[in-house]
């Protein structure tokens, strides 16, 4: 059941990594990205490589992140809906995002940011969750 803001914007604090979705030439597409939360804003970190942030830049993204594969009890997820803009972070706001990644799909990573402004912030969560049993192992 969805929640106040705050709540969700803190639970999001806890996990360093999300997936934010958006269009490119009108088809959905999603990536893994690294995240941190600073002044009610959400901060993104993404390989410039990739070329994503040409297509986040200036639109509107949803930005998810949860605890789902924690084997906690209780599972969370937290949506983040707004417009995501390039954005250069404070020397401080660098550091939370700790380390950069040394390669992304073997080139050197190369840290570009977005800043999510967010509109509508949604938590849902669930309680006393089973333990997930895979049929196949990778």
């Amino acid at each position: 059941m969805p929640s106040d803001d705050s709540r969700a914007l803190a639970l999001l604090s806890r996990t360093p990594y999300g997936r934010v979705s958006a269009s490119r030439r009108a088809l959905p597409f999603t990536a893994v990205t690294r995240h941190i939360v600073t002044g009610g804003r959400v901060v993104l970190r993404l390989h410039r490589g990739y070329g994503y942030h040409r297509a986040l830049d200036g639109s509107v993204v949803a930005y998810e992140a949860d605890n789902a594969n924690s084997g906690a009890p209780d599972t969370w997820s937290v949506q983040v809906t707004g417009t995501a803009r390039t954005t250069e972070p404070a020397a401080a706001e660098r550091e939370l995002f700790g380390r950069t990644p040394r390669l992304a799909d073997g080139d050197p990573f190369d840290p570009v940011f977005l800043r999510i402004d967010p509109e509508f912030v949604t938590l849902h969560h669930l309680t006393d969750v089973p333990v997930a049993a895979y049929a196949h192992p990778l």
